[in-house]
């Protein structure tokens, strides 16, 4: 997949320039925006440019994942949700009692 041809959703990049983003040096950035607010389509991208074990490895080192979102990573790709960095740091946020 040729990096000229990537086109991601309009709704993922609203903070920043997209056309400044590189697909190897923001790869964390992108796979995070993708996994909590992408389409079908940006998933697809994400899939190809980086194959779904990339996917998983990167997602791994991501501080903060929406739990949607973690779930949908492991299921995918068949791993455990602690083996995730945003699952480990979610666990040493205390919890609000549930009424």
């Amino acid at each position: 997949m040729d990096k000229k041809d990537i086109k991601f959703s309009e709704n993922l990049f609203w903070d920043v320039e997209e056309s400044e983003l590189d697909m190897d040096d923001h790869k964390e950035f992108i796979v995070e925006r993708v996994l909590d607010y992408g389409f079908l389509n940006d998933w697809i991208i994400i899939k190809e440019y980086y194959s779904l074990e990339g996917v998983a490895t990167i997602a791994k080192n991501i501080r903060s994942l929406m739990p949607n979102s973690l779930s949908f990573i492991t299921l995918v790709t068949n791993t455990n949700k602690q083996d995730y960095r945003c699952y480990k740091l979610a666990q040493f946020i205390p919890q609000h009692w549930n009424f």
